[in-house]
């Protein structure tokens, strides 16, 4: 039987924390980053079900599918900003990892808070997607138990998807997902203001996930960003870093390099280390399926 939603730990009220508006800002400072402190440690405890789901989107992602979160409220506002981040970062497709909010773009500067209530929503926002068997859908709510995401990833596995339900309590309808993420994180300092502690968690979590499905997708190589698209003066300057500390060559080869290269980070690398033009580093990138660490050592 699913909980009342008073039941939930992230409901709960602290005891230590009733009294925090008379405190002096510099104790309700110190008492947040005191309650902040203690969410890595929850989130730790989940490392296990977040590797499990990571390895199972990655197969996804290498078979040509595709990763969808979908959140309501401050969840869903999370769930965007972290796949927004993966097009410059990792070089991807902005349809290949997405996000999607209960209540649209509106949804992303102002509250729309009934949205979140809209099952029907949900689900037809998955089947607006075209989501098939290939594809990854991963829900976010830190309760566990927002209709709109309940339905989505409902849904999504209906049709073959493979689904993932990340929650800060446990045993909610979430947990019926292929692989369910419960980062229990407890009462908030403002009783349930899940923007704050939850908030981090699930913020922490999807970190995890885009950044380790793209590292087992080969978009970086050792911990650099080779994926990434030079588009303004600062990070041209981080390609060129980059460049250099890969292969060793001075700052000004590497951004000679990067020139002669489109500006194509990989490029460089390979046109360096094996000492080639660009047309035949990019021949020697192709034939490895684009995994730099192949092309330098294949």
């Amino acid at each position: 039987m699913t909980q009342s939603l008073g039941a939930l730990v992230t409901e709960q009220s602290d005891p230590r924390h009733r009294r925090i508006d008379t405190l002096p800002t510099d104790e309700i400072a110190r008492r947040m980053n005191a309650a902040d402190a203690t969410v890595p440690g929850a989130v730790a405890t989940a490392i296990p079900a977040i590797s499990a789901a990571i390895d199972a989107i990655a197969a996804r992602l290498l078979g040509g599918g595709r990763l969808l979160y979908v959140g309501a409220g401050t969840s869903g506002r999370l769930a965007v900003l972290d796949a927004s981040e993966c097009p410059p970062t990792f070089g991807t497709d902005p349809e290949l990892i997405r996000g999607i909010i209960a209540g649209g773009e509106d949804a992303l500067t102002r509250s729309v808070e009934g949205a979140e209530d809209d099952a029907g929503a949900g689900a037809a926002a998955i089947r607006a997607e075209g989501v098939g068997s290939r594809d990854s859908v991963v829900g976010v709510s830190a309760s566990g138990r927002a209709p709109y995401v309940v339905a989505a990833v409902a849904e999504a596995r209906r049709l073959g998807a493979l689904t993932v339900g990340l929650s800060c309590n446990t045993g909610t309808p979430l947990a019926a997902a292929d692989h369910a993420i419960e980062v229990v994180v407890g009462p908030e300092v403002v009783t349930g203001s899940t923007r704050l502690k939850a908030g981090t968690a699930q913020k922490l979590v999807l970190n995890m996930i885009s950044t380790i499905a793209m590292i087992r997708c080969g978009r970086t190589y050792g911990n650099h960003m080779i994926e990434m698209a030079a588009t303004n003066s600062k990070l041209a300057d981080r390609a060129a870093r980059i460049v250099s500390d890969i292969t060793g060559a001075d700052l000004r080869t590497a951004r000679d390099t990067l020139e002669a290269a489109g500006l194509e980070l990989k490029t460089a690398v390979v046109m360096i280390e094996r000492r080639v033009p660009a047309d035949r580093a990019r021949a020697l990138l192709a034939a490895c399926g684009q995994r730099l660490g192949g092309a330098l050592h294949g």
